[in-house]
């Protein structure tokens, strides 16, 4: 007569039978997330590669870059076009008058914190249509306001001036309104306990709001900089002396260096591109961090 098989039997059995499920799972598991490594490494290397060959391009000599079929790594490679840029074609006026561009938009970047704290904390008349101003400036293209805004600055006669190239971007509304929504997060009786030891309200903003804002602070800087540094249509539009040019309308002057020197060409993008990437890389734990706090993505 057949044994029929005990309950500790049957349980040994559908702990072994369960193992070898979970372990087949676990199999499917890191299968699929070997391919999807290699889907997304294959994706970031496509998108790297104009990036890639712009640099390796850059430090190739001429004939070198012209060659059919091309090359990626450069077999003589020089920084000779590099000393051309700032040397014979004036790219270090354009660094210098771009840099205070950049200078000038991160003072206006106080003065956004200032009125997002203000719109944040603080309870006045017409706060709510001043507000509601704010976001409006957000939905007019700046195509619409350029003809008025060159007007006014031609009256202070700032036309032709690097104050008049960054005056129109001192502040922005979009700013203001990301300043505005990270400091509501900010608790209000931290700052009351801030005003009953006897702090300004300067000193509260100073010492508290701005310190406990740096996530907001880093998506802010990095905004500025981009826009300061590769503001093009503006600075060509004001600026009648080439001495005033940024590095982007200088850019744009090695056009016609294209077809005979794609390596002068690729120097310059890179002196643009570069700086740009630098400071992404070291803002950017703050930056996603800054816009998740204000509840942007």
């Amino acid at each position: 007569m057949r044994e029929r098989p005990t309950m500790t039997t049957r349980n040994r059995a559908i702990r072994l039978r369960l193992r070898r499920t979970d372990r087949a799972a676990a199999r499917r598991s890191r299968q699929l997330t070997v391919v999807i490594g290699v889907l997304l490494a294959i994706g970031a290397i496509i998108t790297a590669f104009p990036f890639i060959w712009m640099l390796t391009a850059s430090v190739k000599p001429q004939r070198e870059s012209t060659d059919f079929p091309p090359s990626v790594l450069p077999k003589e490679p020089t920084f000779e076009y590099y000393r051309v840029l700032f040397t014979e074609l004036d790219f270090g006026r354009y660094l210098v008058n771009t840099l205070a561009v950049v200078a000038i938009g991160m003072i206006g970047l106080l003065l956004m914190a200032m009125a997002g704290y203000a719109f944040a904390k603080f309870e006045f008349r017409g706060k709510r249509w001043m507000f509601f101003l704010v976001l409006a400036t957000m939905m007019v293209p700046i195509q619409v306001t350029m003809i008025p805004t060159y007007l006014i600055l031609n009256q202070m006669k700032l036309t032709n001036t690097l104050i008049g190239i960054a005056l129109p971007t001192l502040v922005g509304g979009f700013s203001i309104f990301l300043f505005r929504q990270f400091m509501s997060t900010i608790p209000t009786e931290m700052l009351e306990a801030a005003r009953l030891d006897g702090a300004t309200e300067w000193r509260t903003f100073w010492q508290i709001v701005l310190p406990m804002s740096k996530p907001i602070l880093a998506v802010q800087i990095v905004l500025t900089f981009i826009a300061g540094w590769n503001s093009f249509l503006w600075p060509l539009i004001i600026a009648s002396d080439q001495k005033l040019y940024t590095l982007s309308v200088g850019l744009s002057l090695l056009n016609q260096q294209l077809a005979v020197n794609p390596s002068l060409q690729m120097a310059a993008a890179s002196v643009m591109v570069v700086p740009i990437l630098i400071v992404f890389v070291i803002f950017q734990r703050f930056v996603i961090q800054g816009f998740a706090l204000s509840g942007l993505k």
